[in-house]
């Protein structure tokens, strides 16, 4: 996440001798299963070889105080159970150099890193919430929530998130790149080698993120290879069992260098490639540009800069990427259309931004609400659960190893409403229900969609209707293009030659209706005519007896 930073500092104490008083911190083994993890080519799989789809939200605790936000608020084991409620496998745990490499910091205990800040309503909260916390050092408190998380069967991603503790990001805050004032490479290795070997052997911790947001006006491509390479190998030397996550330059946008030039490591099957793709990433182009133009341009610069590792063979873990959940920002809006239907279609690995309701301190201020968290204000419950409950589609796997229960077919998604097309009954009506319950589609060379195994296809009738199901499927009524520069419309022709694209009405019955924003009007929004056919191999739990 993108923008700035103090830290405080008290008494001294050897980061090994901290190392060893965790051994009297319970630390409860992970009841995390089938783990340590590792890679085949573009999955990440457990030692079963079966695909593991990390559905991670991040969880922030690298800004000034040192701790992981919200425990003045719930008792931590409230939050962790909370999250795996909302279908969250994994957290992407966020955590600052300093805490692994000063000494003195780590040694420095939650409410003392909160008394020098002058947070006295935090203290209160965290002793009503979190006594057994209050005390511990901060490193100790780091290893709490990771233990409480492993206890509710949530895996963790330790991300090293900056150097100096504060918030990222800035391309001039002396965090952004190697041989930045806060970003020495020597101790940044030490702190990644300090941490994967505290964490080596905790089920839960199955991977470890060099470094987020790479930026500013150092960053160049030989020192991307010759410090992450680096960076890699010392973890991966410290732990061998865990995902070694590398991020891009430019804010984690821009992979596109590894097209020519793989990075070389002494190790195999446990290298993940991370991205971030936010809709401010792109400025307001989403508000005040066409949606399908823009949309369009951005996946295609996406996949050009990062999306293609996937065909190369390599993981693409999109570790950051949110929206306002007040559903007001229609540049956020827009944007996480376009992202649904990309994310669906990838089937990539994914962070969500962020767990946090609010900040104990943040930006100089005290209790900042933040509108893109999951939780509200006091984390006491979810902030949008239309919203949660679209993306939990994005939870699941559509495909991988291990979970090929039927053959290969299309689902056809609808990414404005994280729901999926599905035949109702007999003759129809086709409707937007639950992915699960998806249809087997085909959609063949003469552009059909057909549901696998049956004489049924999709038919446009007439404008504003709703659209058939028939099976006579050699009229220009049963085929479908792809069009606009998404290419997220599915159009046909009614009998009568009316062109008409695919649309959903207020009741999620699926009609046809005259296509929108085909042409360069940045004022409409075809959000409710964007569907994504899909490839998916898992079976379908609906109860239809066409399905």
């Amino acid at each position: 996440m993108v923008a700035h930073s103090s830290t405080p500092i008290i008494s001294s104490f050897s980061f090994l001798a901290i190392i060893a008083s965790l051994l009297t911190v319970a630390v409860l083994p992970a009841t995390v299963s089938a783990v340590p993890l590792s890679t085949s080519s573009r999955w990440i799989v457990d030692e079963s070889g079966q695909r593991v789809k990390l559905a991670c939200v991040n969880w922030v605790s690298h800004l000034e105080p040192v701790v992981a936000e919200g425990l003045s608020k719930q008792p931590v084991d409230a939050i962790s159970k909370r999250i795996a409620s909302l279908g969250f496998n994994c957290v992407r745990l966020t955590w600052p150099t300093f805490l692994a490499t000063n000494d003195t910091l780590a040694s420095v205990t939650v409410r003392q890193s909160f008394q020098s800040l002058g947070l006295s309503e935090s203290i209160a909260g965290l002793q009503s919430n979190n006594p057994s916390i209050i005390d511990l050092t901060l490193i100790q408190a780091y290893q709490a929530v990771v233990s409480s998380l492993g206890k509710n069967n949530v895996m963790v991603i330790l991300d090293n998130q900056v150097s100096k503790p504060g918030w990222c990001c800035s391309s001039f805050d002396g965090n952004g790149f190697f041989g930045d004032q806060y970003f020495s490479p020597d101790i940044w290795i030490k702190g990644l080698t300090r941490m994967a070997t505290l964490f080596k052997g905790v089920a839960n911790v199955v991977g470890m993120s060099l470094r987020n947001e790479l930026r500013g006006p150092k960053q160049n491509v030989d020192d991307w290879y010759k410090y992450m390479q680096r960076g890699a190998e010392a973890v991966h030397s410290a732990n061998p069992d865990a995902l070694v996550i590398l991020s891009g330059l430019s804010y984690d946008k821009d992979l596109s260098f590894l097209a020519d030039r793989p990075v070389s490591l002494t190790f195999s099957g446990k290298t993940v490639y991370e991205v971030h793709w936010y809709g401010f990433s792109d400025g307001q182009a989403w508000k005040s540009g066409n949606p399908n133009q823009v949309c369009g341009s951005v996946v295609n610069n996406m996949k050009r800069q990062a999306g293609f590792l996937l065909e190369k063979g390599f993981p693409l873990f999109v570790s950051e990427f949110g929206v306002d959940q007040r559903g007001t920002n229609v540049n956020d809006n827009r944007y996480l259309n376009c992202f649904m239907a990309t994310a669906a279609e990838l089937d990539v690995d994914f962070a969500l931004w962020t767990l946090d309701g609010s900040y104990y301190l943040k930006d100089g201020v005290l209790g900042m609400n933040e509108y893109y968290g999951v939780l509200n204000w006091d984390w006491s419950d979810i902030r949008n659960s239309s919203l949660s409950q679209r993306l939990s589609v994005l939870q699941s796997p559509f495909q991988g190893p291990g979970l090929s229960q039927s053959r290969l077919h299309k689902i056809i998604f609808h990414p404005a409403t994280g729901l999926c097309l599905l035949k109702v009954g007999w003759l129809g009506p086709l409707k937007l229900g639950s992915c699960s319950q998806s249809g087997a589609w085909s959609y063949s060379s003469k552009k059909i969609l057909s549901l696998k195994g049956t004489y049924f296809c999709i038919q446009a009738d007439e404008l504003e209707k709703p659209a058939q199901v028939g099976i006579i499927c050699t009229t220009p009524n049963s085929q479908w293009d792809t069009i606009s520069d998404s290419g997220l419309h599915l159009s046909s022709k009614t009998l009568n030659g009316t062109d008409v694209c695919l649309d959903v009405d207020s009741s999620n019955t699926i009609v046809t209706s005259s296509c929108k924003c085909i042409g360069r009007d940045s004022s409409c929004d075809p959000e409710s005519q964007w569907f994504k056919l899909v490839d998916s191999t898992i079976t379908s739990t609906s109860s239809s007896p066409m399905l």
